[in-house]
């Protein structure tokens, strides 16, 4: 490479880290790792680092976990590295322009769908909800609006109806790391990159999660609740009432059944040995369920350890 390019790396989750760890194999120089501070998490609600900073820790890397980056101290921080490049991925903070200015390369972003469809925070969970036929990873050049920035490169894959967001995070991690290491190499061997602005008219948007989204509605066709089961796992999963505590369904799948005028939306029952919940406008059958402080289980076990008697109605 003609080029040692000095990186400033802001990432939070596990999907950052194959990007992470690709650019630090590839001998680039991270000189500061950007990452959300700890956080509470588990049962014991104590202080957990993010998986960025666990794995910048392993590599004795220098780790920033501001509140706001709004700071001065921040911004001058971040200044005085005099790094060439940003690179984000999953970070989780609006980055000031003021601190884009800094970088005389670039700022850069692995954003998880094919933009410039579905900006915004949870690109995987919508499109898995929404039912589209293909899913990607595009890398950008940050802006101060939000993945807005004109982009480098798109790989695109199929999105079948058997994948959860869970499968799909973690392919679209590595393909993000594969396509900015590519950029990174072109960049440090001074190759011409092109830039292509993003079309605003087909522009959507990712909403965040909302966790009054995972209550099952009984008025969603099968169809679209399983969809929604799919795009739900493994965060936060749809729940559902069963004998006074919370049911989360993981996995389902279109049936159909004979109408039987005695079951009605919201009653569970084995039918044939399969354990289905009766919607509004159809059925659906429950493949892999959780009871609330219980591990999950497919149906069968389900069926077994709660006793539930072929015809049985619940709820």
């Amino acid at each position: 490479m003609n080029k040692k390019l000095k990186i400033i790396f802001a990432g939070t989750p596990q999907f950052a880290v194959p990007t992470f760890e690709k650019i630090y194999n590839a001998s680039f120089e991270i000189v500061c790792v950007l990452t959300q501070p700890d956080r509470k998490a588990g049962r014991g609600m104590k202080l957990m680092p993010s998986q960025v900073k666990n794995v910048a820790n392993k590599l004795n890397l220098p780790i920033l976990q501001p509140t706001s980056l709004k700071d001065r101290k921040v911004f001058n921080t971040l200044k005085d590295l005099k790094a060439d490049i940003l690179v984000v991925v999953a970070y989780g903070m609006i980055i000031p322009e003021e601190i884009l200015d800094l970088f005389g390369i670039g700022c850069f972003n692995v954003h998880a769908s094919l933009l410039p469809k579905w900006r915004g925070a949870a690109p995987i969970h919508r499109a898995i909800e929404n039912g589209d036929s293909k899913i990607g990873v595009t890398i950008m050049k940050v802006v101060e609006k939000l993945d807005a920035g004109p982009m480098i490169s798109k790989s695109s894959m199929n999105l079948s109806a058997q994948h959860t967001t869970g499968d799909m995070t973690d392919r679209l991690a590595i393909v993000g790391g594969e396509l900015m290491l590519g950029v990174l190499e072109d960049i440090a061997l001074e190759n011409n990159i092109t830039f292509t602005s993003q079309v605003e008219s087909e522009a959507s948007y990712a909403n965040k999660i909302n966790k009054n989204e995972a209550k099952l509605d009984l008025t969603d066709n099968p169809e679209k609740l399983i969809r929604k089961i799919k795009a739900f796992n493994p965060y936060p999963g749809i729940a559902y009432t069963f004998r006074e505590k919370l049911l989360k369904i993981w996995n389902a799948a279109q049936i159909n059944i004979t109408k039987n005028n005695k079951l009605k939306a919201g009653n569970m029952s084995v039918i044939d040995q399969k354990l289905i919940l009766i919607l509004k406008d159809g059925a659906i059958e429950l493949i892999e369920v959780q009871l609330e402080g219980a591990k999950k289980i497919n149906a069968q076990d389900f069926i077994e350890r709660y006793k539930i008697k072929n015809g049985e109605i619940l709820n």
